[in-house]
């Protein structure tokens, strides 16, 4: 069976490069409009460009998602663009570490603000065309399905020494993603989450070098993990490696897709067994 999300709309938070990226460059080969975002407007340049030479009909809204006002201009410039919103996938985030007697007020909601809040604000914003779109389809006897794909991890699922933040925002997107499972199955929505291990991107870098640091609001926050921890990774991981940005977008590409239509309110874990 060939994937085709062809005459889908598809909208997929920071994906201006890593996992994001890679979902974007999927959902479009198999057919998808997609709309990009970034918070790094040079990154999502780079990306739109890669997209519309590959053939994908792609636009592209920088902007950051922790400012109320943005998750509603999102959602109606990818109406506007495409016409439809079909599958949205909320794969934003960063990493700001600490144990938990060191870690500030602010650090802790800026992991909640951009984990859990953001998403929340995406999903609010498009409840109104979703259900809309819904009541029409039935009313002409068709259904629809539409797609949520929700990014978490494993910090989420089982928790992380020295990510009390991280940890917490990636554990409430799976309340949220059940609790809109179960209200939006009326309106034809697949609402599911995926949660990742040890996956190739910035965030699973050397934290000890030159690069790995990020600027947020201002601050620069020191990114990626202890050398230590990526020498364990053929230890700690089944499969005996961390995984591909693209080994991590092949199951969000079947969480869009028909062949997940009857699958609501699960949480996809990708992690070569790590757990």
């Amino acid at each position: 069976m060939v994937v085709s999300l062809a005459a889908k709309t598809a909208l997929v938070t920071g994906s201006g490069r890593g996992i994001g990226l890679a979902i974007a460059r999927l959902l479009g080969a198999a057919g998808a409009a997609v709309m990009l975002n970034d918070i790094d407007r040079d990154a999502l340049q780079t990306a739109g460009k890669e997209l519309a030479a590959a053939g994908v009909k792609a636009e592209g809204l920088s902007g950051d998602l922790t400012d109320p006002a943005f998750p509603p201009k999102l959602v109606d410039s990818t109406v506007d663009a495409f016409g439809s919103l079909d599958i949205v996938v909320n794969n934003a985030g960063y990493t700001w570490d600490n144990v938990i007697q060191k870690t500030q007020d602010e650090q802790f909601q800026a992991m909640l603000d951009i984990h859990l809040v953001a998403p929340f604000r995406i999903l609010r914003a498009a409840s109104g065309w979703i259900r809309e779109a819904a009541k029409t389809e039935a009313a002409q006897g068709r259904r629809v399905m539409r797609k949520v794909v929700n990014i978490s991890s494993i910090s989420g699922t089982h928790g992380n020494a020295g990510q009390a933040g991280y940890s917490s925002g990636k554990a409430g997107i799976l309340g949220l993603t059940r609790t809109l499972a179960k209200e939006w199955g009326r309106y034809n929505v697949n609402v599911n989450a995926v949660a990742y291990g040890f996956i190739e991107t910035r965030l699973f870098q050397d934290m000890t070098s030159e690069n790995a640091e990020i600027e947020m609001h201002g601050r620069r926050i020191r990114i990626g993990v202890q050398p230590k921890t990526i020498e364990a990774v053929g230890y700690v991981v089944p499969l005996g490696r961390s995984g591909s940005v693209e080994e991590a977008a092949g199951p969000v590409l079947f969480l869009c897709s028909p062949l997940s239509d009857y699958m609501t309110g699960q949480v996809l874990i990708v992690s070569g067994g790590a757990g």
